[in-house]
């Protein structure tokens, strides 16, 4: 795997740590073997099986939330506004090794 500082390292290995599903979505999340490199790929599938859509977060804190129908019956609607409750499914776990500074992503499903 060539990084951006355009070093190549050799022996860069993706070992699944987790592998969860919601739905058409599928989360692999894993590490380096030095746990100093923290990943997550989202995968989009078809009912087929066929892999549609693929994205990749490296370090990154990533939250996973459902979006869609819930039960708003019991929200107050005293001004006409609704409130929309999106509940966090997933979440990363950043090794300690990949450190505390690093970005933070929301992934609406």
């Amino acid at each position: 795997m060539r990084l951006l500082t355009g070093v190549q390292e050799s022996n860069f290995r993706f070992l699944p740590h987790s592998i969860s599903a919601f739905g058409p979505t599928v989360l692999a999340e894993g590490f380096d073997q030095s746990r100093s490199i923290a990943w997550v790929h989202a995968w989009t599938v078809s009912p087929d099986g066929i892999i549609t859509q693929l994205r990749e977060y490296l370090n990154t804190s990533l939250t996973v939330t459902r979006i869609g129908n819930s039960d708003q019956s019991n929200c107050a609607t005293t001004t006409g506004i609704v409130s929309l409750h999106c509940p966090s499914v997933w979440e990363s776990s950043l090794p300690d090794r990949v450190g505390k500074s690093v970005p933070g992503l929301v992934l609406a499903i």
